[in-house]
């Protein structure tokens, strides 16, 4: 973990730069992957969303919830990852979703810089690997 400075346009472009976030999303999809069928069932993509930690806080604050509100965050969430409704998430849907959570996070942040706390493996942490390799680019 460490602390950062980002800013939505930052993300914004981590998020629209396909070969960033193919790079930064494989692995984790792999990872999540566990029976390694090239999908991921319910229980699959709710390990993700309990390693994010982002239905179980606002703001980063911790909420009380049911574990009954739980399980509807978890079903909601799933069904929108499941794109095509099979039942399954595969690897596009995964990334299509990371993506458009990517960009409203970018919103949300707007253009001011922001410090904020991230994990090493986050995607906003590939976010600050990719900005700083392209400041290492320039003359």
């Amino acid at each position: 973990m460490g602390v950062v400075l980002l800013d939505g346009n930052a993300v914004r472009n981590f998020a629209l730069d396909e070969a960033a976030l193919i790079k930064a999303v494989d692995p984790q999809f792999k990872e999540l992957d566990v029976n390694n069928d090239g999908v991921l069932s319910r229980s699959e993509l709710r390990v993700a969303l309990e390693r994010l930690n982002l239905l179980e806080t606002v703001g980063g604050f911790p909420v009380s919830k049911t574990p009954e509100e739980l399980n509807a965050l978890y079903q909601s969430a799933f069904e929108m990852f499941d794109m095509d409704h099979d039942g399954k998430v595969d690897l596009a849907e995964f990334r299509e979703q990371l993506k458009q959570i990517l960009l409203a996070v970018a919103d949300g942040l707007g253009s001011s810089p922001m410090e904020m706390v991230v994990g090493d493996d986050s995607l906003l942490h590939a976010v600050v690997d990719r900005e700083e390799e392209a400041s290492s680019k320039k003359p």
